[in-house]
């Protein structure tokens, strides 16, 4: 049996969580809270660029806006959940107080240097944090020769070359297409998330709904990990795009089997599980409109958006809520609050990627409408969540 990746622990809830403030107490609390404000804020304002209406350009362009949802907002949560996990699978420290405060500060400047003209130094900044992120989870591992998850660091030093060549593309330094990176650094977060589903909603599943018999087949398995990183060998070499519309079917195929061994189908009256299997379902999406968009049939951004709004949005909104939840000492159930930040992400994911082959001509209307949905999720989880983050667990535990 595979170590476990969170430990849930519920415990009982007094009428108001302690006082004392434990926002720097482990890694998820002040990650999930800062993707989560990012989350809101950042899109309104790269829609009101879009659509004319912001005075000043927010961010110079949709490759910059791509690598601050991808190298921002998503390294955010990833940082957050590795650190948590990380202690979870070694009994090990992760860092917490005085050094997760100095790694939060860097994933600000971060922010920050995007939008000022000191390229180098925002180059230099952006490209720091994956590796930063990538010791601070070494360290734990090695000390526990945790071998079974050394994968990790080898995939956050890969995030960190991905940005650091995004900036150098920019800077006129590498001549190396700047989407080129951006799509090598989706590969890897897609390989993280399909690495960890499976790891967490099949025990999930079976955990939290009676009788249900979620599994696992060794070459499916094989298959779907496996033509992940097919996919991001072939987009890394710049292969054909027959080749790319090749793989990434093989992959739908893969992951839709590897998803029906879960019995998404019995999860729909338990949100903190259905969440997962909707997010999941989105990889097979994306899969099949990457193969479409490959040969021309599809836009690309319909698939990229499938990507980073269903997969990646969907699958974050459910792990913030679920761990943040198992590692204060609550129950393991969702409020309303949580089924509406889930629907409303849902909702973003649906109308930015069907709307426009539904309604091409309102296709400003549609990106405003999923921009509104996308923010409205995460600035609820934000309000939901900040005492919850801010707060030490009702258990009286650290953590």
């Amino acid at each position: 049996m595979s170590e476990p990746i969170f430990v849930d622990e519920p415990g009982s809830q007094p009428d108001a969580p302690p006082a004392k403030f434990a926002l720097w107490a482990l890694g998820f609390r002040p990650f999930y809270l800062l993707a989560s404000i990012f989350a809101a804020l950042s899109i309104p304002l790269w829609v009101a660029q879009y659509a004319g209406v912001l005075p000043a350009a927010y961010l110079h362009g949709p490759a910059l806006h791509g690598h601050e949802m991808l190298f921002g907002y998503t390294l955010a949560v990833v940082a957050g959940f590795l650190f948590t996990a990380g202690r979870n699978w070694t009994g090990q420290p992760t860092p917490t107080g005085a050094a997760l405060l100095a790694f939060a500060l860097l994933w600000i400047a971060g922010r920050v240097m995007v939008l000022t003209p000191y390229a180098i130094t925002a180059a230099l900044v952006n490209a720091a944090f994956p590796v930063a992120v990538a010791v601070g989870l070494a360290i734990p591992l090695a000390k526990s020769r945790n071998r079974r998850n050394y994968f990790f660091v080898g995939l956050l030093l890969m995030l960190g070359a991905a940005v650091l060549a995004v900036h150098l593309s920019w800077l006129g330094m590498l001549a190396w297409p700047e989407r080129a990176s951006l799509q090598a650094g989706l590969d890897v977060v897609l390989f993280i998330i399909a690495v960890m589903g499976g790891r967490v909603i099949p025990m999930f599943t079976n955990n939290g709904i009676a009788d249900t018999r979620a599994t696992r087949h060794p070459l499916i398995e094989r298959l779907a990990l496996g033509s992940i990183l097919v996919l991001l060998g072939a987009d890394i070499l710049q292969a054909p795009t027959g080749a790319i519309a090749v793989i990434a079917l093989v992959a739908a195929l893969a992951h839709a089997a590897r998803l029906y061994l879960w019995q998404p189908w019995r999860t729909f009256a338990t949100p903190l599980v259905w969440v997962l299997h909707a997010a999941y379902a989105w990889i097979v999406v994306y899969l099949v409109l990457r193969a479409l968009a490959a040969i021309g049939l599809v836009a690309e951004p319909l698939a990229t958006h499938a990507l980073t709004i269903g997969v990646i949005g969907g699958m974050t909104i459910g792990m913030m809520t679920r761990t943040a939840r198992g590692h204060t000492g609550r129950p393991l159930v969702a409020d309303g609050f949580e089924v509406a930040c889930y629907l409303f992400v849902q909702c973003a994911a649906l109308v930015r990627v069907f709307g426009p082959m539904v309604l091409p001509n309102a296709y400003l209307s549609i990106v405003i409408g999923s921009a509104v949905c996308w923010s409205g999720g995460f600035a609820l989880y934000a309000i939901r969540y900040w005492p919850v983050l801010s707060r030490a667990r009702l258990d009286g535990k650290p953590g």
